[in-house]
């Protein structure tokens, strides 16, 4: 089965999924967004209100700011693969239960599976916990570590910056660092490497070029 096919059951899989009291209030599952080739996965917590509405991860505040991210990365949205530790919205935004955690997580170890991404970025301490059992994300955020066959980049989640101007800054500069990361990452797993001067020749015509990722 190819990795789109893997990723579309994987999404229906969740739609019907009742393996905890999330799927009693939801209105739509939010299984994940993203090419399934992705290089880069993100992992996030869980849907908020507009996520819920609209079935799609990161569209709310922390969506916007995510895609501004991104773009200071150098990358579109549409390179990545977008999900979260539970599928579903916990009630008022609350945090993720343990038992919720735990029922969501085959899915989530499917689509890393299928993706098989060189890195994965968590973004906020639950995703984070799933590889750093412990951790303090102040300590070790956008230190890139080995994990199994791919590299892991624990991050501060979009949303901490909206609450606490004050850790925007290292938030953007751990995304700065992504294409070196994304290059280390590469070179370590026998991918190949991407030179980054390609972004810096001049444009030949007035139009904007699409750019590969990193």
């Amino acid at each position: 089965m190819t990795a789109e096919k893997t990723l579309s059951r994987i999404a229906q899989q969740v739609s019907l999924c009742t393996k905890c009291t999330l799927h009693e209030s939801r209105k739509k599952p939010v299984p994940g967004d993203g090419p399934a080739m992705a290089e880069i996965m993100f992992i996030g917590e869980g849907p908020g209100f507009h996520e819920n509405e609209q079935g799609h991860p990161f569209v709310g505040a922390s969506g916007k700011f995510l895609d501004q991210l991104l773009a200071h990365a150098g990358v579109t949205r549409e390179e990545v693969f977008i999900a979260n530790v539970v599928k579903c919205r916990p009630p008022g935004n609350r945090d993720p239960r343990p038992e919720e955690l735990a029922a969501c997580d085959v899915y989530l170890e499917a689509q890393i599976e299928a993706i098989n991404p060189s890195i994965i970025v968590t973004l906020g301490r639950f995703s984070m916990n799933k590889f750093f059992p412990g951790a303090k994300i102040s300590a070790v955020h956008g230190q890139m570590k080995r994990i199994g066959e791919r590299f892991v980049i624990p991050m501060f989640h979009p949303a901490a910056a909206l609450h606490q101007a004050a850790l925007k800054p290292s938030i953007l500069g751990d995304f700065a660092k992504l294409p070196d990361q994304l290059n280390e990452a590469r070179k370590s797993l026998g991918r190949p490497v991407v030179d980054r001067k390609r972004k810096l020749e001049e444009i030949t015509d007035d139009r904007p070029k699409q750019l590969s990722l990193f």
